[in-house]
């Protein structure tokens, strides 16, 4: 949740954890080795991927696990523990053909009974239910995960569903083992090493990996405590790659890094609980989507890169993505001022709520900082309330105990991912959102199996929650990443990963 920074010059003293780097290959059978330390900000939440909620965790165990498949960075769905897959024509029905000799970073081979434990238990269809598992709402569809022959598996659907595939990159992991929360396993270029929470999670090349092996034998990814502990350790050599660069970070880099630009992909907005007094009245939400300057956001924020945006999709979905609304609320402070004074709010009453903020986000926090100075110029009252990372997603995230917070959200490869949290009846909906025609409207699309119409609905579905300033949509941030010219191809993925088996060292 997605996650950048605000630069706070602070003087932190850190601990260095040097990188050790050999030779220029690190290709399996070279003689050399090649290792690199990877900067982060936010600790994991657990090592069993089915039971990591943060969006942190998932960019890191995406080394370590792969699903039927898997995205690819221009943005595609590849076979990944599947060879190859069919969709019925009519959506209820998906098949997949495993790959041969796929294995597990504990030697055992992937098995259909693998395969069929990993979906059903993401489906939260196992009779043996974990109830700390993180079941996705989007395969609720799913009626039956069946073998067929030893290769082979067949999903079947209550209803039609052509979006499937995007969530079918739920980890597959092995059905007899149990220690997935101390010891992980999957099926990934990378295996586990070690983990010592809020210091550092370590892999290394499996070398039994069925696909191309990576040129890093080993990769550590150093917990810091803050953006700024991270940066300093960045410029003492002792971090080799570090993703969540602030603007003023940036222009601080010395010619021993290059530094890489992409987007995010995640849609950052000041999130309104509906449920909150004044937040149910849909004049105030207005409001505050008026009297945003997003030039001006972008312009502090991160050096006028990144895109506002004006839903709750960010641009990558391509065809899905209804551009119109990036100007629907234009900076118009008078005009929101008035929209408050028709609510009841003045300057003998000002409208005052608290925004939740996660510590660890420095871009998160500086936008708050900037949406909270704009908000003064129409009277309203906003105090910001920093929280720890797990503090946030026990009391924002599913308790539902905040009034406003800002957070940047990310999606699955299906644009149905970043509407269904809208549902009325969606667990996640944190926001307490509640619109029957919205909820009639994703149904239509969901069940769609023609792409024209889906496209057509989903925009519609954007538009919805735009006219109803559902929160206040801000931005899809830009990436900045710092990489030590030792190394080269970072890849930036439509998706939030952080993909180290790509990184190659530079000649």
């Amino acid at each position: 949740m997605k996650k950048k920074a605000l630069f706070l010059a602070l003087l932190v003293s850190v601990t260095a954890l040097c990188a050790c780097n050999g030779g220029s290959s690190g290709k399996k059978g070279s003689e050399d080795s090649v290792s690199a330390v990877v900067g982060i900000t936010q600790d994991l939440d657990s090592l069993d991927p089915h039971k990591a909620v943060a969006a942190g965790t998932d960019e890191v165990l995406f080394n370590v696990f792969e699903g039927l498949v898997k995205p690819s960075a221009d943005g595609t769905l590849v076979p990944a523990v599947a060879k190859d897959y069919t969709i019925a024509p009519d959506g209820t029905s998906y098949t997949f053909t495993l790959r041969e000799n796929v294995k597990f970073h504990n030697g055992e081979v992937v098995t259909a009974d693998d395969v069929v434990y990993s979906v059903k238990r993401c489906a939260g269809l196992l009779d043996d239910k974990d109830p700390e598992v993180v079941v996705e709402s989007a395969l609720s569809v799913i009626s039956a995960v069946e073998k067929v022959g030893e290769d082979t598996i067949v999903i079947s659907l209550s209803e039609p569903n052509t979006e499937l595939l995007g969530f079918l990159t739920c980890f597959i992991i092995p059905e007899d083992y149990k220690n997935q929360e101390s010891a992980p396993v999957g099926t990934g270029p990378y295996k586990f090493v070690s983990y010592t929470p809020l210091t550092s999670f370590v892999v290394e090349r499996f070398d039994d990996y069925y696909g191309e092996q990576p040129y890093l034998e080993k990769v550590t990814f150093k917990i810091c405590a803050s953006n700024d502990a991270a940066f300093m350790e960045l410029m003492s050599g002792s971090i080799d790659i570090f993703p969540y660069l602030t603007d003023e970070q940036a222009a601080q880099l010395t010619e021993d890094y290059n530094l890489e630009v992409g987007a995010t992909n995640v849609v950052q907005a000041m999130f309104l609980n509906n449920d909150f007094g004044p937040f149910a009245d849909l004049k105030v939400r207005q409001a505050l989507c008026y009297a945003v300057d997003k030039t001006e956001l972008l312009n502090i924020v991160s050096g006028g890169r990144g895109h506002a945006i004006g839903s709750n999709m960010f641009p990558n979905f391509g065809v899905y993505y209804n551009k119109d609304l990036e100007n629907f609320y234009t900076y118009q402070p008078a005009l929101a001022k008035e929209m408050l004074a028709e609510a009841g709010y003045d300057e003998t009453n000002p409208l005052t709520f608290t925004v939740k903020v996660p510590s660890n986000y420095d871009i998160h926090v500086a936008t708050a900082q900037v949406l909270t100075e704009q908000y003064k110029k129409i009277g309203v009252k906003a105090e910001i309330q920093l929280i720890e990372w797990s503090a946030w997603l026990t009391d924002v995230y599913r308790n539902r105990e905040y009034e406003a917070t800002i957070v940047g959200l990310d999606s699955a490869l299906a644009p149905s991912d970043v509407v269904k949290r809208y549902i009325s009846t969606a667990k996640n909906n944190f926001v307490n959102y509640e619109n029957a025609k919205f909820d009639e409207l994703f149904a239509k699309a969901l069940a769609s199996t023609a792409d024209s119409e889906k496209v057509t609905l989903y925009k519609e579905l954007q538009r919805i929650l735009t006219e109803d300033a559902a929160s206040v949509y801000l931005q899809d941030g830009a990436k900045l990443v710092a990489v030590n010219k030792k190394f080269t191809n970072f890849l930036f993925y439509p998706v939030y990963v952080l993909d180290l088996a790509s990184i190659k060292p530079a000649e």
